[in-house]
């Protein structure tokens, strides 16, 4: 079983200056890649890699194995987009984003992130650090920093490629991690979960979870992104861009601890949930007596959404989905 683990890295201004300036060479050099693709056809790695790999290496600065990554993320890239043409997500030749794919050579961002493998980037997991190439040199010694079940998964289990991200002006790892597939059990129930807006799960025993308070947060991120977009200003924009990021991370973590407490559940540990206040109880007991819904974020007797299943596991062994 393959997961990802995210490290955070904490680099100091010197080896910040270097992993910026290794991103930016590396994607200029994708891009140049992507254009000779486009304009050959030549797509598949093997063909590409014969055309290209002397002169990523002369005339981007770029050594052997990072040479040789860059013209697999500009296959990847091209495969991704061939799969998406085949399953229609771009919508039929005719349509304007259809068009637009396919008339153009794939591009990539100045900091997008570049995958390196173990040639390019060692993991120090005893003292927390990592070695990795730039184009101005070896930087050895970056510190990283994790949550202690990443750090424990990460010196357990890593295998394969690890990215560098940067992402909002703080930079990351993103490694790949293989565990052992968990032990098959034959599951003693099931609990069904309709997910929908109003009510953001509700499971097959009775337990509710309301979106009320995330609606009324949404409501409120509106007309604060509202007011910025009558500014017209760039620094109202980038306000916009930080704000969206944000009201992103609260969804996330609520449908996180969402989800969480559901596996608790089937996995027989009493769930975490935070106490409800006297008024919630009363307002849960006034709604349940009337038999209907009062507003949004109530009960509802069949949510929309997409039901799920999840196998309840016997005591000590994890849940299947």
């Amino acid at each position: 079983m393959k997961l990802v683990v995210q490290v955070k890295l904490l680099p100091s201004p010197e080896q910040v200056a270097a992993l910026e300036a290794t991103l930016r060479a590396c994607n200029r050099a994708a891009d140049h890649v992507s254009r000779i693709a486009f304009e050959t056809g030549v797509r598949d790695r093997n063909g590409l890699q014969k055309l290209v790999y002397g002169d990523v290496k002369a005339v981007f600065g770029l050594s052997a194995q990072p040479a040789v990554r860059v013209v697999k993320k500009v296959a990847d890239a091209y495969s991704a987009l061939a799969a998406s043409l085949k399953a229609g997500r771009l919508g039929g030749p005719s349509s304007k984003r259809y068009r637009k794919a396919v008339g153009s050579p794939a591009v990539f961002r100045p900091e997008a992130a570049q995958p390196f493998d173990d040639r390019c980037l060692s993991w120090q997991t005893d003292v927390r650090t990592v070695s990795i190439w730039t184009v101005d040199g070896r930087m050895r010694g970056i510190p990283y920093t994790g949550s202690a079940d990443q750090l424990k998964t990460l010196a357990g289990y890593r295998k394969g490629e690890s990215d560098l991200v940067r992402r909002g002006g703080k930079w990351f790892l993103i490694a790949t991690c293989d565990l052992p597939d968990p032990e098959a059990f034959e599951p003693v129930d099931w609990v069904g979960v309709d997910r929908g807006i109003v009510n953001l799960a509700t499971t097959s025993d009775g337990t509710n979870y309301q979106g009320r308070r995330l609606a009324r947060y949404r409501r409120w991120q509106a007309r604060k992104r509202a007011e910025l977009q009558a500014k017209r200003t760039r620094s109202a924009t980038r306000r916009m861009a930080r704000q969206a990021k944000k009201e992103q991370r609260h969804a996330t973590h609520l449908n996180h601890g969402i989800s969480k407490e559901i596996v608790s559940v089937a996995m027989g540990a009493p769930p975490a949930r935070a106490k409800p206040s006297v008024g919630e109880h009363r307002s849960w007991d006034r709604r349940r007596a009337a038999g209907r819904d009062s507003g949004p974020g109530t009960a509802s007797p069949r949510p929309a959404g997409r039901v799920l299943l999840m196998a309840v596991s016997p005591v000590g062994t994890a849940p299947r989905l």
